[in-house]
């Protein structure tokens, strides 16, 4: 049961990893850990369109109960919902249960702070340590956490038509929105109308198989959003993962945009309107960043890799903005939580301003080559091997950063070496101004890296 609790959240697949009665622990640690470490009473919960989701919720909640915690319950909704909902009752903490963008047999639950920022690393392997320790808080009946619900949408919705409606100047825009069946068809929908926009659904039912596309939105499962975009010569297009905290953009020719490009088209607007400001970008973020950004005025903060990194850099650093490479954005002025309807927000304040097509926006944000490569390596020797590497980088390169692995900067580009926090695989990623450079610095790292691993098997 280990394996199942990581860095970022807990996850597994049901019928194997999970099952109720580890659920029932998992609520039970859950709740324990809030009351005795962070001496916190009261949590907000959701759940995604998953099948096992609806038995997780009441084992889940089962055990916080049972551990004196008073649990909010918002029911099956999208991940922004649930978020929200937590901030807004003034829960201790929030969490949602979902296995993201993975197949439907998994399922898992993310936690965060009433605030937004999610649980670091070190709070989930408290939690697990008291749940393979079956070291549990059991009140008294007469100690019982007490439970309420209420159906937050209609707030959610209220939010963010608040924070968006005077910036749209009554513009009208058609967008293409593929919710690929996930918890999304059950909020981005009504938001997105809110706000005036006229939309073209795809996979906008629920659908808990994921049966119309798979819930990670790669750019390979959206043939039939670019289709529909294109086809029906809509404003841009979105598409959500399957619990709605990434989102993928299509433009309006039906070009995707890199989290990268459309991050530094939502910061740039930002910047500008600010004159300066943070803005948040991991380690395997482009080097366009501080091209782009910082003769804007912007400071740009690299952080590790990690949506708990970026809500919390956000939170320190009163950022204006945050990408992850991944999918992941906020805009920390609406929320601190990485709630994906922000991405479509943005696009279309964006194009109210510039009163341009957004593939003209686009093309004008430099684009750099880029790869990652995967080396297979044992997880019992990946993160000495990586250690190993950052000392012998550092004394050889000048601009290193050991953040988060090692990241080597150079003039023609950059290469990112580090850990998969998941498999047993240590992971290159590397940018460059040209091909040649970009050869160059593939072949020379690659052979550093294989050597390094050859050594140590």
């Amino acid at each position: 049961m280990k394996h199942i609790f990581r860095a970022y959240d807990i996850r597994g697949i049901w019928g194997k990893d999970l099952d109720p009665s580890i659920c029932l622990d998992i609520g039970r640690g859950l709740g324990s850990f809030l009351r005795e470490d962070l001496n916190m009473n009261r949590i907000a919960i959701g759940y995604d369109v998953r099948t096992t989701s609806v038995a997780f919720h009441g084992n889940v909640i089962s055990g916080l109960l049972s551990s004196g915690v008073d649990v909010l319950s918002v029911g099956r909704t999208g991940f922004g919902v649930a978020m929200y909902a937590g901030s807004d009752s003034g829960c201790d903490a929030s969490c949602f249960i979902t296995a993201s963008h993975l197949e439907p047999e998994w399922n898992g639950l993310k936690t965060y702070f009433g605030d937004g920022v999610g649980f670091p690393e070190e709070h989930i392997m408290s939690i697990r340590d008291r749940v393979l320790e079956k070291r549990f808080i059991d009140v008294d009946w007469t100690e019982m956490g007490k439970y309420s619900e209420k159906d937050y949408l209609n707030d959610y919705v209220n939010m963010w038509t608040e924070e968006y409606k005077d910036l749209f100047k009554g513009d009208m825009y058609r967008v293409g929105v593929d919710c690929g069946g996930g918890a999304m068809t059950l909020s981005a929908p009504h938001v997105l109308r809110s706000v005036g926009a006229e939309l073209e659904l795809v996979n906008g039912e629920m659908d808990p198989f994921f049966s119309g596309r798979p819930s990670e939105p790669k750019p390979k499962n959206l043939s039939e959003l670019r289709d529909r975009v294109v086809d029906r010569k809509l404003d841009f297009g979105v598409a959500f993962d399957g619990d709605g905290d990434r989102a993928v953009v299509v433009d309006d020719q039906g070009e995707f945009l890199s989290t990268d490009r459309l991050g530094i088209i939502i910061a740039s607007s930002l910047i500008k309107r600010d004159g300066g400001g943070v803005v948040l970008a991991n380690v395997e973020s482009s080097m366009a960043m501080e091209d782009v950004l910082v003769p804007m005025g912007a400071r740009v903060k690299r952080i590790k890799v990690g949506h708990t990194f970026l809500t919390l850099e956000a939170k320190i650093e009163d950022a204006v903005f945050g990408v992850e490479r991944s999918g992941h954005l906020i805009v920390p002025e609406h929320v601190l939580f990485d709630d994906a309807i922000v991405a479509p927000l943005e696009v279309m304040r964006i194009l109210s301003l510039e009163k341009r097509s957004l593939s003209e926006i686009s093309i004008e944000v430099p684009q750099y080559h880029s790869d990652s490569i995967a080396f297979k390596c044992g997880d019992d020797i990946k993160f000495s091997i990586v250690e190993e590497l950052q000392k012998e980088l550092t004394a050889t390169h000048e601009n290193v950063n050991t953040m988060d692995g090692v990241r080597v900067d150079m003039d023609e580009g950059w290469v990112l070496i580090r850990c998969s926090n998941t498999s047993p695989v240590i992971r290159m990623t590397v940018e460059a101004r040209d091909d040649v450079s970009m050869k160059r610095i593939i072949d020379d790292f690659s052979k550093i890296l294989r050597s390094s691993i050859s050594s140590t098997e």
